[in-house]
């Protein structure tokens, strides 16, 4: 077969692929996806030829693949009316953007704590800190069980989503490992001292039949710096003058597919296995926590929160009841009604904390 329905001739593999700006490898990728099939594949040598009508659709495809789109969408959009087709490349767009302004918040939080390490040394001793701080927890409105946990004290910060059928324990022991940091002497270590006591849950975890663990993000403050750790997809985030950053990287499968470009933001939602950790306190798995020390200023807020809070509720409202609440307390009490105002599919845990000179009057309740 050399010609199509209309007769016009058929293109080899080769001539096709030099007027779509595909290469024949990408085709051969794109028949076996089903997203660009051949018009004809000869059953004795299985040549590959293309009619020219295909040429629009192959185009479209390597259009989209310069923009970085993946696949799945990719094919999504090439099933879908020329107007519909513009406003979906017109919305991935928008959320690139929005991703990359994203990376360019972290850059900005990257460029001011490596410029603060310049004058850390002068200004640590000279700027003892205290914490106002505030914690909560809340079933939410679907799931039968709170298998999240929380703390906030003078020193300790710490969040933790359990999962699986111990989660709730595995959760609330993650925590309870790590309170009796509050009292720990002067001069301790903080990242040590963190580490540690998470290897001892680690070890610690409980056991089922099914997969059970917990994450946990904490912060520890020692001086003038906040030590992190931080296992799977809870979140810590910093409130400054500039804007609000996001301080920890999702340990998630979801996440790795984003880090890859094989997955969008918008298609974490629907994807199957999007609870899915890559890192987190087990007792099974390798002990690989992201720890990080902080150089911390007054008139920072601090907000550490499971995904029950950050699948529903985006970034930008984040900031807003970050920004306009007066207290920790008022804070943690509007993100968790902004959980519940999204439908609250999932367990919430939150902890908002002040930074203020150890000297400076706290602001009451």
């Amino acid at each position: 077969m050399n010609h199509d329905a209309d007769g016009a001739e058929l293109l080899t593999i080769g001539a096709f692929a030099r007027a779509s700006l595909l290469s024949p490898k990408a085709l051969r990728l794109y028949d076996e996806l089903r997203l660009l099939p051949p018009a004809h594949v000869d059953p004795v040598n299985g040549y590959r030829r293309y009619a020219p009508a295909q040429l629009e659709r192959a185009r479209l495809v390597a259009w989209l693949r310069r923009l970085g789109m993946p696949l799945t969408r990719i094919r999504e959009v090439c099933e879908l009316t020329p107007d519909t087709a513009a406003e979906a490349v017109a919305a991935y767009w928008a959320q690139v953007e929005a991703d990359t302004a994203a990376r360019r918040d972290l850059a900005a939080f990257l460029v001011d704590q490596l410029q603060r390490k310049d004058t850390a040394p002068m200004t640590a001793s000279a700027t003892p800190l205290t914490m106002r701080y505030a914690a909560r927890t809340d079933r939410g409105l679907v799931r039968p069980a709170n298998q999240d946990a929380a703390h906030a004290g003078p020193r300790l910060l710490a969040v933790a989503d359990g999962y699986g059928p111990e989660g709730g324990r595995a959760a609330a022991a993650a925590v309870s490992a790590l309170q009796h940091l509050e009292d720990a002497p002067a001069g301790t270590d903080p990242l040590s001292a963190l580490e540690e006591a998470a290897r001892r849950a680690h070890r610690a975890a409980p056991t089922a039949d099914e997969a059970t663990g917990s994450t946990l993000t904490a912060l520890l403050r020692a001086g003038s710096q906040l030590a992190l750790l931080h296992l799977g997809d809870s979140r810590a985030y910093v409130l400054r003058d500039s804007g609000l950053f996001r301080i920890t990287h999702d340990h998630s499968l979801v996440q790795s597919l984003i880090d890859e470009g094989r997955l969008t933001p918008e298609e974490v939602p629907s994807h199957p296995q999007r609870a899915q950790l890559l890192r987190s306190l087990d007792g099974g798995s390798p002990f690989t926590p992201d720890l990080q020390l902080l150089d911390a200023c007054p008139g920072e807020r601090y907000l550490l929160c499971t995904d029950g809070l950050t699948g529903v509720v985006p970034p930008e409202s984040l900031q807003a009841v970050l920004t306009a609440a007066e207290t920790p307390e008022q804070a943690v009490a509007d993100l968790i009604a902004l959980a519940h105002a999204a439908g609250a599919p999932d367990n919430v845990a939150c902890v908002v904390a002040d930074l203020h000179p150890a000297d400076a009057e706290v602001p009451a309740a």
